[in-house]
């Protein structure tokens, strides 16, 4: 992910583009491993020369990811547990799985990242076989948020 963020990094320099590390850790927690749609969210979010925090107001696909990663960053588990549920059609619960995986540092020391990995392969195959698939997302999160 590093060489990722250096890219687009590397990008708003060459732009004379204003940018702090943090709001483009966002993006680049968002939109990993899509290098394009990362650039293309930068894009819309550069006003006047500088690079903004993305307006939730927008109200585009992405913003459950702006808000999931502010959640997990402040130790918020099981508030994002409740904005997932709260947000997501069943069609689009799979698609955390694979983005808790991308941003699997999110979890801290080595240890729980090899756990949630564990917690997270459970919860893909477990998704195929059950009934409700946000009470499985659901249970996953909580397992998380307990590492």
């Amino acid at each position: 992910m590093t060489e990722f963020t250096a890219r687009v990094a590397t990008i708003l320099v060459e732009e004379a583009v204003d940018f702090d590390l943090d709001t483009l850790d966002l993006y680049v927690k968002v939109a990993y491993p899509d290098l394009r749609k990362c650039i293309n969210l930068v894009q819309q979010n550069v006003n006047e020369g500088k690079l903004e925090a993305p307006n939730k107001a927008d109200g585009g696909e992405a913003d459950w990811k702006f808000d999931m990663v502010e959640l997990f960053k402040a130790g918020k588990i099981s508030d994002a547990r409740k904005l997932l549920c709260g947000k997501l059609r069943a069609e689009e619960m799979e698609e955390v799985y694979r983005w808790l995986y991308d941003n699997i540092t999110i979890f801290g020391e080595e240890a729980k990242q090899d756990a949630a990995i564990l917690i997270l392969k459970q919860g893909i195959v477990d998704h195929t076989l059950v009934v409700d698939v946000e009470i499985n997302l659901a249970a996953v999160l909580i397992k998380l948020a307990r590492l």
